[in-house]
């Protein structure tokens, strides 16, 4: 503002005196000519003298009103101005640091490569800030420049007071990581080799994200090929040499069905919740026959509750479909457990095989129901045990029953007796030792006899495990018994 006021009130004269100089409180005194400012005194801010041979010397001046209103302000000297940019290089403190040396600003340390002067590393200049494409509150777009990498330094308005780092540079000691043997590729790499490549040949086009921590972990998308460029297949691959999970809080839906160009919603599944009716119509067929044959009825609700879960993920559950089939296979063992239902469905053939046992468990109960081609349990080697260890066994047959033995011996033995009988006629066994052959018509005995006092042979019958439901135990901890019975 000051500046502004000396600039708006300039005074100015002429004389030969020789002692004025800049600075000193002029006072003119005078006739009517002398005007009031310089009555009342004025400071010299200019001079310029000059003097000739062919004329007297003679002194122009500047000046300002001696006021406390006017206070001298020189003009401002011009900076100098820095045009272009300056070559330097990012430091550190650290000898062969591996990381960005920034401050908490972000602001690196650099050598300007004209500086001569000997300087402790890392404090070759203030710390200087970084022109980025991308900048905000707490965002934005930085890669830590590693010392040694060649910057351009800038200047804000020239100001040589004021640099920053206006580009970054490689050079033959740090080459560009795309020259002419990968022109085609954009790439992103960091010092660890974390990288980011976009692949643009045309007809070839891939994506990869790696890193190297884990061995290896990447994903690869498009046109996937090894380190040598040479084809190694197509689509996606998402690998590591560590550990890997699939997470997903509101479901999972994988299937092999095609959506051409991504073209569909995400969770397009109409052939998965087409197949997914399908089997629950073909479970819930099942509850009539198994009804009509007094069978043990499928749990229709819980699959029910599974499909409308699994319908567009209403439910955090996981979907598998394929339209062409879905394998499983491991030299190991496999693990199949469902808090609630199992359901196995097929159309077609259903084929369980092992090389060793298998072994079929239930709590409650085993139902096997043939609606056509009948049921058939073979032994190929070694025996063939039906037993019920805490109840009846029953053999039901519409038409005829055979009880055979190729090459060996049928024996039939109870404890409380055996009861054979037709028409009215039976033959039993009393646990006495008793027979009696009784019958409404005919008895005929045909065959040489030979009759005997009394004899008799023991047959030991096989003591059957019994188990303690869990019924009985919980009545058992209730009344805070030690033991249980186990006819209980």
């Amino acid at each position: 503002h000051e500046r502004y006021l000396n600039d708006q009130t300039r005074l100015s004269g002429k004389s030969s005196c020789a002692t004025l100089a800049p600075g000193q409180e002029l006072k003119v005194s005078g006739g009517e000519e002398v005007t009031g400012t310089f009555r009342e005194g004025v400071m010299i801010t200019h001079l310029h003298s000059r003097a000739r041979r062919d004329r007297s010397f003679e002194v122009a001046f500047h000046a300002i009103p001696y006021l406390e209103d006017y206070g001298f302000r020189p003009a401002t000297i011009a900076r100098p101005v820095m045009a272009g940019t300056l070559p330097a290089r990012v430091t550190s403190t650290k000898s062969s640091d591996i990381y960005g040396h920034i401050d908490r600003d972000g602001r690196y340390r650099v050598s300007l490569l004209f500086d001569r002067d000997h300087w402790p590393p890392g404090e070759e200049s203030l710390w200087v800030r970084q022109a980025r494409p991308y900048a905000g509150d707490t965002y934005g777009l930085h890669l830590p420049l590693l010392a040694g990498t060649e910057v351009a330094i800038a200047f804000e308005q020239g100001d040589p007071d004021r640099p920053y780092i206006a580009g970054v540079l490689h050079d033959s000691a740090h080459p560009d990581p795309v020259t002419i043997r990968n022109y085609k590729r954009n790439v992103l790499r960091t010092p660890a080799n974390n990288k980011i490549r976009l692949d643009d040949a045309r007809g070839k086009e891939h994506i990869k994200v790696s890193t190297e921590y884990g061995g290896k972990s990447q994903l690869n998308l498009g046109h996937l090929v090894d380190g040598g460029k040479q084809p190694r297949g197509e689509g996606f691959e998402l690998r590591t040499d560590s550990y890997g999970a699939i997470r997903a809080g509101k479901g999972i839906f994988i299937t092999a069905d095609a959506q051409m160009k991504a073209q569909g919603q995400q969770l397009a599944m109409e052939p998965a919740t087409s197949l997914l009716r399908r089997a629950q119509n073909l479970i819930a067929g099942w509850e009539s026959v198994t009804q009509t044959h007094r069978n043990f009825s499928p749990d229709m609700d819980t699959l029910k509750q599974f499909v409308e879960k699994a319908d567009q993920m209403k439910k955090p559950v996981l979907l598998m479909e394929a339209p062409e089939g879905i394998g499983s296979v491991t030299p190991e063992s496999i693990l199949l457990h469902s808090g609630n239902g199992l359901y196995m469905q097929s159309i077609g053939e259903v084929s369980i095989a092992s090389e060793q046992r298998l072994s079929v468990n239930a709590s409650q109960a085993i139902s096997l129901l043939s609606r056509q081609e009948g049921v058939r349990l073979v032994s190929a080697k070694g025996p063939l045990n039906i037993e019920s260890h805490s109840d009846i066994l029953s053999l039901t047959s519409l038409q005829d029953v055979t009880v055979q033995s190729t090459q060996g011996h049928l024996q039939l033995t109870a404890k409380n007796g055996i009861t054979i009988g037709c028409g009215g006629a039976y033959i039993r066994l009393t646990p006495q030792g008793e027979i009696e052959i009784h019958g409404p018509g005919l008895l005929s005995l045909k065959g040489q006899h030979n009759l005997q006092g009394p004899a008799s042979e023991d047959f030991q019958l096989p003591d059957l495990p019994s188990s303690v439901c869990k019924e009985c135990l919980k009545r058992a901890q209730e009344l805070a018994q030690g033991f249980v019975p186990r006819d209980a």
